[in-house]
């Protein structure tokens, strides 16, 4: 079976949501991108803003090693929205080789957009999973969230990686 090699940094960074979303994963480690920031400027089918990378040389970003199937990462092209907000990437990372990432389209990028708090969660859940750096971590939590006005979805994300203990709703 052919594998691929994928950097995760937004929600897929939470082992249960990543496998939930595409089955059998390894995880192979994490990496640390200098000269790339987190934003959650990607504009997603739900209006919210949902994690991007950018290139940005003061700044470094973490990210989650995973190795799965061809076929896996041809059903997260689909649910990541390849050609519909996100296009996929490679890129070199030390110690791991050619991975594949999802960058926003600038089509679908707005600075403006703040992520519901559950996509939020899941990405702080994702990060403290991987033992990211707590100033990191610190960042991602710092980013002003807003409930999901979809009660059932956001129950559903949530459901899928409960959010931190200091969750206010």
């Amino acid at each position: 079976m052919a594998t691929i090699r994928y950097a995760a940094y937004g929600s897929n960074l939470a082992p249960a949501r990543l496998q939930y979303r595409v089955g059998a994963i390894e995880v192979l480690g994490t990496a640390e991108l200098p000269g790339w920031q987190l934003d959650f400027s990607k504009r997603g089918s739900d209006d919210s803003g949902k994690c991007d990378l950018k290139r940005q040389d003061d700044a470094s970003a973490h990210v989650a090693i995973y190795e799965f199937s061809v076929v896996a990462r041809e059903a997260l092209d689909k649910i990541e929205g390849v050609g519909h907000g996100y296009r996929l990437a490679w890129i070199d990372i030390e110690l791991f080789g050619r991975c594949c990432i999802y960058l926003a389209e600038s089509s679908h990028v707005d600075y403006t957009l703040q992520p519901y708090d559950w996509y939020q969660a899941l990405v702080v859940s994702g990060a403290r999973h991987h033992d990211f750096p707590d100033t990191y971590i610190g960042t991602i939590e710092s980013v002003e969230a807003r409930r999901d006005p979809d009660e059932a979805r956001r129950a559903h994300n949530l459901a899928q990686c409960p959010p931190p203990a200091n969750d206010k709703g």
